[in-house]
């Protein structure tokens, strides 16, 4: 009885929280880039609804997992907390440690995947965190710099790394893997229907000389699917290759893990995906760790979760208001979903 009336009160109490920075959020919805290098800004999306239900206070530490151009994390910062931000890109890097320098010591930039989070913060010494946002996907920088290779609407090398540094790019998966693997490859991560038609395409380009550029593969797409419509056929065959150069997947997966398991209680973890693949992940993560009992018909009587650990504060995903869609079009598919850490489970 003493623990539920102490989880209520302190669910209470977070709603309150909540609810206390609304109205400040909601008051200041557009960012405005800074002069610092603008080719690394990008307007982070659903910024309102994120605050909203992350609702950091002052002293609360917060690790921003992919933290880009700093939208998300310099509004955080703004609220007192302290912001951990981890990026693979080194100058995404070096920009948001400029942009968010009136800040101190409170923030810290860290080079790496998200998915090693646990090693950052025992490196820091840190021990449990009060929430932590990942931003999944590709960044509007990354998508406008043809030199990497991420967009088919630009001529680039055929690179995709988000890491620069990481051993393999596109051009090695287009050029050296067999093709039962690339057919695997867009139909698991693009689902694209014509996955074996574009292969057997690709492998015949491939043995004339190797496709380097992004126009190389879109032309080795097009062969197989002229253009029609709105939609490029080479955008599902794009994000399957980068999905897979950068591992996002698994990444995703193991990071969902991590970070539960280094949330505080009451600690409110926040993820924003762009394509179905990866929000079937988020869903099917968040959904199992907020499912109290378990019941299947083999069972004599429903059994407790041993993977409960959640409070669903999304139980539909927060998407873009039509005025977000209207000012930023690459919204349109964004999802947020957010849980809290029980205080009991």
């Amino acid at each position: 009885m003493i623990a539920t009336m102490e989880h209520r009160r302190a669910a209470t109490f977070g709603l309150q929280r909540r609810n206390a920075c609304i109205s400040r959020i909601l008051n200041s919805l557009v960012v405005k880039p800074s002069n610092l290098q603008p080719q690394f800004y990008h307007e982070p999306v659903l910024l309102a609804q994120t605050l909203a239900l992350l609702a950091p206070v002052e002293g609360e530490v917060f690790v921003d997992g992919t933290v880009g151009g700093a939208g998300h994390a310099e509004r955080i910062l703004e609220t007192g907390a302290r912001v951990i931000g981890l990026d693979q890109d080194p100058l995404a890097l070096d920009f948001t440690r400029r942009r968010l320098a009136r800040f101190g010591d409170r923030f810290v930039g860290v080079r790496a995947n998200f998915e090693n989070v646990a090693e950052v913060l025992d490196r820091l010494g840190v021990g449990q965190i009060d929430g932590a946002l990942l931003d999944i996907g590709v960044s509007s920088a990354q998508l406008d710099t043809p030199s990497r290779g991420f967009s088919f609407q630009a001529t680039g090398p055929l690179d995709m790394r988000m890491d620069p540094d990481a051993a393999v790019s596109a051009a090695d998966i287009v050029n050296g893997a067999a093709p039962e693997e690339l057919v695997r490859i867009f139909q698991e991560y693009g689902e694209e229907f014509e996955a074996r038609r574009i292969v057997r395409q690709i492998v015949v380009d491939r043995e004339m000389r190797p496709l380097q550029t992004t126009l190389d593969l879109v032309r080795s797409v097009e062969k197989v699917h002229p253009r029609r419509g709105k939609t490029h056929p080479a955008t599902k065959i794009f994000q399957a290759l980068r999905i897979a150069v950068n591992r996002e997947l698994e990444v995703l997966q193991n990071a969902l893990n991590t970070f539960s398991q280094r949330l505080a209680p009451g600690g409110r973890l926040g993820v924003i995906t762009f394509h179905s693949l990866e929000d079937r992940i988020v869903k099917s993560f968040f959904k199992t760790g907020s499912t109290k009992w378990l019941d299947r018909p083999e069972w004599p009587a429903p059994r407790r979760n041993p993977d409960f650990q959640f409070r669903l504060l999304t139980p539909k995903p927060a998407i873009a208001t039509q005025e977000e869609q209207n000012r930023n079009p690459r919204s349109r598919s964004a999802k947020l979903r957010i849980v809290v850490k029980n205080y009991v489970r």
